[in-house]
C-alpha cells in the first residue's frame, strides 16, 4: 500500500489515497483506454455536430411544447391538446411515451406569463445554494471552492435559458440535482420528494429515483430505501393512468415511433453532455476528455453524495449511449447539473493515483543473528 499523502484542495483524502500499486497502475491503464475510445469516437464525423443544441429539431420541439402549454391555458383538455399538437407537426403517438406525462404542461399552464420562467429561475438558484452548502464542508479552502461554484454555474448555463423553459428534461435534471444536494443520512424525505417530482416531469426520472433506493438498500437504511420505494409505487400508478388517457386520445393510422435503440455509444454521450454546459464551447475533443476527469473527480471523493452522484452519472450515460437517437441529445441535460462539479476533485484524485502507481517502496527482511 502507497503512504496516504495530505490533500491538495479536499478536506480529505481520496478514495485512492493509499491504494496498492498493482491496482493503481491497471485504474491508469483502464482510463487511459476508455479516454483514448473516447476522443476517437467524439472526434469522429459521423457523430452529429456540437451545434445540434440549436438546431431547428430541438426549436420544433420548442414549438410543439409551447403549442401544448398553450391549449391547455386556453382551457383544452391536456391528452386531446397534444394529440392534436402531436399530429400537426407530424410527430408519432406511439407507443404512450410519444406522450410526456401531463405534469409540467398543466403546471405551466396554471402560472400567469413568464412565471415559469421565474419559478426555473428560483429552483436553479436553490439547488445551486443546496450544492454548495455541501461542497463548503468538502472543499474548505477559498480556492477549490471558488472554482466548485464556478463548476455549478458552468453546469446550469442551459438551465436558465428562456427558450428551454418548456423542455421536461430542464426541469427534471434540476430536480434530481437539488435531490442529490438535500439528501444526507438520517435526512432524505426531501430528496425522495423531489425525486418523485422528478418522475412526474420526466418519466426516465425512474433511474435516478432507483439507483438512490439501491443505494440506501447497500447501505442498510431501510426505511429510506422504502420511502424510494413508494415514490416508485405512485409513480407506476400515475404512469397506468396516463396510458390510459393516451389510448383514449390515439387513432389507428397514428405514427408510430421507431423506437430508442440509437446505440450511439460513448462519444455521444460525452457531446450529449457537453453540449448541456458551459463546455459547449471547447472543442468536443476538450469537452470529452474533462467529463472523463471529472468522473475521475466523482470516484475520488470519498463522501456517499459523490457515490450517489457517480452511480446516476452512469446509469444515465449507458441510457444515453445504448437508446438515445441524434436528435435526443437534450437527455444530456437529466445530469449536466453535477457533471462538472466532479472536476474539483479530480486534482487530489489523479494525485493519489499516480503517486501509488510510482510507489517502489519494498520490505525487506534482516535476519540478527
Amino acid at each position: 500500500m502507497a503512504r496516504a499523502r495530505p490533500p491538495l484542495f479536499s478536506a480529505r483524502p481520496s478514495r485512492f489515497a493509499g491504494l496498492d500499486r498493482h491496482s493503481a497502475r491497471l485504474l491508469l491503464a483502464i482510463a487511459a483506454i476508455v479516454a483514448a475510445i473516447a476522443l476517437a469516437l467524439s472526434t469522429s464525423s459521423s457523430l452529429p455536430a456540437p451545434k445540434h443544441i440549436d438546431s431547428g429539431h430541438r426549436q420544433t420541439d420548442a414549438a410543439l411544447y409551447r403549442a401544448i402549454v398553450e391549449g391547455v391555458r386556453n382551457g383544452g383538455n391536456y391528452y386531446d391538446v397534444a394529440a392534436e399538437a402531436l399530429r400537426a407537426g407530424n410527430y408519432p403517438l406511439r407507443p404512450f411515451v410519444a406522450f410526456r406525462l401531463p405534469t409540467l404542461a398543466v403546471v405551466e399552464a396554471a402560472l400567469p406569463r413568464f412565471g415559469d420562467l421565474l419559478l426555473l429561475f428560483v429552483l436553479a438558484a436553490i439547488t445551486a445554494a443546496a450544492w454548495l452548502a455541501r461542497l463548503r464542508i468538502a472543499l474548505p479552502r477559498p480556492g477549490p471552492l471558488a472554482a466548485a461554484m464556478i463548476l455549478i454555474a458552468g453546469g446550469l448555463i442551459a438551465f436558465v435559458q428562456p427558450p428551454l423553459v418548456v423542455f421536461h428534461e430542464i426541469w427534471a435534471g434540476l430536480l434530481i440535482a437539488l435531490a442529490l444536494g438535500l439528501r444526507r443520512p438520517g435526512r432524505w424525505l426531501d430528496a425522495v420528494a423531489f425525486g418523485l417530482i422528478a418522475m412526474l416531469v420526466r418519466e426516465t426520472a425512474l433511474l435516478f429515483v432507483l439507483v438512490m433506493g439501491a443505494m440506501a438498500l447497500i447501505e442498510g437504511r431501510i426505511r429510506e430505501a422504502f420511502g424510494w420505494a413508494a415514490t416508485v409505487i405512485v409513480f407506476a400508478v400515475v404512469v397506468a393512468v396516463h396510458i390510459h388517457a393516451v389510448g383514449l386520445v390515439v387513432h389507428p393510422g397514428d405514427l408510430t415511433s421507431p423506437g430508442w435503440q440509437g446505440m450511439m455509444g460513448l462519444g455521444f454521450v460525452l457531446e450529449s453532455i457537453s453540449v448541456s454546459t458551459a463546455l459547449a464551447v471547447l472543442p468536443i475533443w476538450l469537452s470529452g476528455a474533462l467529463l472523463l476527469v471529472a468522473l475521475i473527480g466523482w470516484a475520488g471523493w470519498d463522501d456517499p453524495l459523490a457515490t450517489r452522484t457517480l452511480a446516476t452519472l452512469l446509469v444515465y450515460a449507458l441510457l444515453i449511449g445504448l437508446f438515445a437517437r441524434a436528435d435526443n441529445f437534450y437527455w444530456g441535460l437529466m445530469i449536466a447539473p453535477t457533471a462538472l462539479i466532479g472536476l474539483a476533485f479530480a486534482p487530489d484524485a489523479i494525485r493519489d493515483i499516480i503517486v501509488a502507481a510510482r510507489d517502489t517502496r519494498r520490505i525487506t527482511v534482516t535476519r540478527i543473528r
